[in-house]
C-alpha cells in the first residue's frame, strides 16, 4: 500500500510554495486567491441582506453565519461572519453588485480589502518625565537626566520618541497642563535649538499641551484616551495637521482597572476605534494620519491582554497602522524592580507582533528591540 506523506503548509509566501509544485507560473497571483482563507465579520445586517448574503456565499461554494432567527425575520438585525477563500469572496462582491437593500456596496467593501502591505515595524521609544510612571517613574525627570536618555534611543535606533509628563498606569490621578508643560518645553526647545529630526510624539491627553508641544514642532500627539477625556483635542490635531495615535481605553486611569468586563472583546476595541476614527476625520483630521492603539492594560485583564496580542490582526480592518504597547506592562507578570527581565519577556512578545506585521512597537528599551526587528527582518 502506498504511503501518504502530509504537510500543513503555514506561510504567507504562497507563491513560492505553488512554484515548488510547477504550478503554471503565468496564472500564479490569480490562483493564489483560491488558497487564502478569509473570515469577515460584517455588523448590523437586515435580515433580507443576511439571507441575500448567505445564499450567496452558498452559491459559490463559501459560507455566511447569521442569526438562527434571521430566516424567520424575527430579529431586526444580525451580525454575520463570511468565510471564503479570497477568490470566493471576490466572486461573492461580483454577484453582490446586483443585489437590491444597499449591498452592491457591501460587495465594493469586500473588494477594497486587501492584505497589509507593510514595511519594517517602527520603533518607538518612551521618555517619561515623571515620579510615578510604572517603570522608569523619577528616573529622566530631571532635564539633564532626560536629555541624556533622549540621546541613547536615538543612537540606539528609535525610529520615534514618545514623550510624556503624566503618568497614566492604573490609579494615577490627572497631572495639569502648566505642570506637565513645565518638563515638556525645555526638553521640545532642546531638541529644536539642537535641529535634532527624529520625529517627536507627546504623550497626553490635553489639548492645551498638544497644542503648545506642537507648536514648538512635536509631530505626533499620542492621547490614550481617544479623544474621551478632552474633546477639543480633534480639532487642535487637526488645526496643525499633526499626527495622531488613538488609543481605546476602557474607563479613566482612576478606575480603569476596577473589573473591567467585555461581552465581545475585538468587537468592542474594533467598534470602539473605529468610531474615534470617524470622529477624527469629521473634524479634520487626515485619515492618513492616524495610528490606533488597542491599549494593552488600559482596561483589560491579562487574559484580555494576550487575546488582543494573539488577535491583533484583526485591527488591520480598520485601514489604519496600529501600534502596540506591551514593554514592562503587568501582564510580564514580572516583579517591578526587575526591569531587565521585563524587557527579555516583552522581546518574546514583540516577536509575535512583529511577525503579525504591527507598524509600531512602544518599548522602555529600544536598543533591545531595535536589534530584534533587525534580526526578525533577515527572516523575511
Amino acid at each position: 500500500m502506498h504511503d501518504f506523506i502530509l504537510r500543513e503548509i503555514v506561510t504567507d509566501d504562497l507563491e513560492k510554495e505553488l512554484c515548488s509544485v510547477g504550478f503554471d507560473k503565468s496564472y500564479i497571483k490569480k490562483a493564489r486567491g483560491k488558497f487564502v482563507y478569509k473570515n469577515i465579520k460584517i455588523f448590523d445586517l437586515t435580515p433580507a441582506q443576511a439571507n441575500i448574503l448567505k445564499q450567496t456565499a452558498l452559491s459559490v461554494g463559501a459560507d455566511c453565519a447569521t442569526h438562527r432567527e434571521t430566516i424567520t425575520a424575527k430579529v431586526e438585525k444580525t451580525d454575520c461572519i463570511l468565510g471564503g477563500s479570497l477568490s470566493q469572496i471576490e466572486k461573492i462582491a461580483g454577484k453582490l453588485a446586483f443585489q437590491p437593500f444597499g449591498l452592491k456596496k457591501l460587495g465594493e467593501m469586500l473588494l477594497q480589502r486587501h492584505e497589509k502591505d507593510c514595511g519594517r515595524c517602527k520603533i518607538v521609544g518612551i521618555l517619561n518625565l515623571t515620579t510615578n510612571s510604572f517603570s522608569d517613574g523619577g528616573e529622566f525627570y530631571e532635564f539633564d537626566k532626560a536629555v541624556e536618555h533622549l540621546n541613547e534611543m536615538i543612537n540606539d535606533g528609535a525610529d520615534v520618541v514618545d514623550i510624556g509628563a503624566e503618568s497614566t498606569k492604573p490609579y494615577s490621578e490627572p497631572v495639569s497642563a502648566a505642570e506637565q508643560l513645565a518638563k515638556l518645553v525645555p526638553l521640545l526647545e532642546y531638541i529644536k535649538e539642537n535641529n535634532i529630526k527624529i520625529p517627536v510624539s507627546i504623550d497626553t491627553r490635553s489639548s492645551a499641551v498638544a497644542r503648545k508641544c506642537l507648536e514648538l514642532g512635536a509631530d505626533i500627539i499620542n492621547d490614550v484616551s481617544g479623544f474621551d477625556y478632552d474633546e477639543k483635542m480633534p480639532e487642535v490635531i487637526a488645526e496643525f495637521n499633526a499626527k495622531v495615535i488613538i488609543q481605546h481605553s476602557k474607563g479613566t486611569p482612576e478606575n480603569m482597572q476596577d473589573k473591567p468586563v467585555y461581552s465581545n472583546l475585538m468587537d468592542e476595541i474594533y467598534l470602539g476605534l473605529k468610531n474615534k476614527i470617524d470622529i477624527a476625520v469629521s473634524k479634520g483630521i487626515k485619515r492618513e494620519n492616524i495610528i490606533i492603539d488597542p491599549g494593552i492594560g488600559f482596561g483589560k485583564t491579562r487574559e484580555d491582554n494576550f487575546e488582543i496580542i494573539k488577535r491583533i490582526e484583526e485591527l488591520y480592518g480598520l485601514g489604519c497602522p496600529v501600534m502596540l504597547g506591551i514593554s514592562r506592562k503587568s501582564l510580564l507578570n514580572m516583579p517591578d524592580e526587575d526591569n531587565f527581565t521585563k524587557d527579555i519577556f516583552t522581546l518574546a512578545l514583540n516577536s509575535l507582533a512583529i511577525n503579525k506585521k504591527v507598524d509600531f512597537l512602544r518599548v522602555h528599551n529600544v536598543k533591545l528591540n531595535k536589534k530584534l526587528v533587525e534580526l526578525l527582518g533577515e527572516m523575511q
